[in-house]
């Protein structure tokens, strides 16, 4: 097929600043020794926080500062050995050593691809990557419950997990929404703190109890008999975490994708034996093809807040920034052509 020689990219002029802006850039240049794949961007979707990453945590090799590192396209060129054939339709959550997918084309590799959940809209597909994978790797890799390493299996894992109580934080975030999905099909019971605007929503997910951030205390609650956690996974950090620290019991786990929980352990906190853990989550082909396995099942699913087209990026960021968001803001790459 005949591509154009420019396309729109969403770009992050510098590390220093949190200004973006549209500019017309060459297509990027797949390389198949690399199991690059050439992929057209429907949509893609921005992660809280992103414009700091490049200062915070700046890339391992100098490039264009593109956000959203989720995307669903099409694939345009594959890699002969490649799995996926130009015209297949994937999703991802694509590589940090390479730039993101606010942009009309793409890379992505191999090990980080799947196709496309059947049924799903564009939006919908490019909602799921980032947040299912991240709670898929706390609950079967980090957590410490189940052993098997990167491949541990999403059934027999049902067995180290039945029973435990999970404390979730954030749990209408879209991390949180998959960590309450996925710990409820792995048989435990399920915790979740949020807004009271979102508690309907959290109990939808599968978590037998809510608990409304603004009027409970942790401490407290935690003090009622039975009411202490196996393990805590934190999506917020920061306040949040430190409460949840009063709420797991002795010998058990407070993870966070946020920040080290130890930075913001309580003063006078006395458990005994409590690992904490923090992590980033790696794109992982093997996770999301399970994941996808799910949806389609109808056993999980994603959901959208709101969808952009690109030239409303500011008005996107903004709803993402403020915290207020049911689900993921998508940038539709279709719309406004």
């Amino acid at each position: 097929m005949s591509l154009p020689t420019t396309m729109r990219t969403l770009l992050q002029p510098s590390s220093d600043s949190k200004d973006l802006a549209i500019a017309s850039h060459p297509l990027p240049t797949a390389n198949p020794s690399l199991g690059e794949h050439l992929i057209r961007v429907h949509a893609c979707a921005p992660c809280a926080g992103e414009l700091l990453w490049p200062k915070n945590f700046p890339p391992p090799k100098p490039r264009e500062l593109v956000p959203c590192p989720e995307m669903a396209g099409t694939i345009i060129s594959a890699p002969e050995d490649s799995p996926f054939r130009p015209g297949d339709e994937v999703y991802a959550r694509t590589n940090y050593v390479r730039p993101g997918n606010a942009r009309e084309y793409t890379i992505g590799v191999t090990d980080e691809l799947d196709h496309r959940p059947k049924g799903l809209s564009w939006p919908e597909a490019a909602a799921i990557p980032l947040s299912a994978e991240t709670a898929w790797q706390a609950l079967l890799i980090h957590a410490g419950i189940v052993g098997g390493g990167e491949e541990a299996d999403f059934s027999a894992a049902r067995e180290a997990w039945s029973g435990k109580r999970v404390l979730v934080t954030a749990a209408s975030g879209g991390v949180g929404m998959w960590v309450t999905q996925l710990a409820c099909l792995l048989g435990a019971e399920v915790v979740g703190t949020c807004g009271p605007d979102n508690v309907a929503l959290v109990q939808s997910l599968g978590a037998s109890e809510v608990l409304n951030y603004r009027t409970t205390d942790l401490q407290e609650w935690a003090e009622r008999p039975g009411k202490k956690v196996d393990v805590v996974i934190d999506c917020i950090g920061r306040k949040s975490l430190e409460d949840a620290w009063w709420t797991v019991k002795d010998g058990g786990v407070v993870l966070s994708i946020f920040q080290p929980p130890k930075l913001v352990c309580p003063e006078g906190y006395k458990g005994e034996g409590v690992r904490d853990v923090f992590f980033v989550m790696e794109p992982n082909r093997i996770h999301l093809e399970e994941i996808t396995k799910l949806v389609e099942q109808g056993k999980c699913r994603s959901r959208v807040d709101s969808v952009w087209p690109l030239e409303q990026f500011q008005e996107a960021f903004k709803r993402l920034d403020s915290g207020h968001a049911r689900g993921k803001i998508i940038l539709d790459l279709s719309l406004n052509q």
